[in-house]
């Protein structure tokens, strides 16, 4: 399933964010909640973070300090859970410190994940994002980018 769209919630005393309804089956079988590289918190199905780490994380050289790191950067900040009876996960202090979560977030869709923005933090990416989609859109575009179900050539 892609995670997609744009939701308002918030997050309850006990630090629960409600997911949205839509995403709540393919979440069914488990959370994967990790401080994302941007201001956010980041909500993986554990079958799409595992997919995530095989493709960027696994592939990291052990024996090389950057590779320790980005693996670590990740998996220390990770943590599994499920939702509540109500569709509900608990954020962990350092995630909601590390996106400045209180009280109102926005929940957007990113493809294979859900993020948990700071509204303010989000109406800034948000625009930044749109001042250089242009831009990157022809960068994409000058790349050469596989054809999707075959090869390029």
């Amino acid at each position: 399933m892609a995670f997609r769209g744009q939701y308002e919630h918030s997050l309850d005393s006990k630090d629960r964010l409600t997911v949205p309804r839509r995403f709540r089956t393919a979440l069914s079988d488990g959370v994967i909640l990790l401080s994302w590289l941007d201001d956010c918190v980041a909500l993986f199905a554990p079958e799409d973070f595992e997919t995530f780490s095989d493709r960027y994380l696994a592939q990291q050289n052990p024996l090389g300090q950057r590779g320790r790191r980005m693996v670590r950067r990740f998996y220390a900040s990770a943590d599994d859970d499920s939702l509540d009876s109500a569709g509900r996960v608990r954020l962990r202090p350092h995630m909601i410190e590390h996106a400045s979560l209180e009280g109102p977030c926005i929940v957007v869709g990113a493809l294979d994940h859900l993020e948990v923005w700071n509204p303010e933090k989000w109406a800034t990416e948000s625009a930044e994002t749109l001042e250089q989609a242009s831009e990157m859109s022809e960068e994409f575009a000058a790349a050469d980018w596989p054809v999707a179900g075959g090869d390029s050539e």
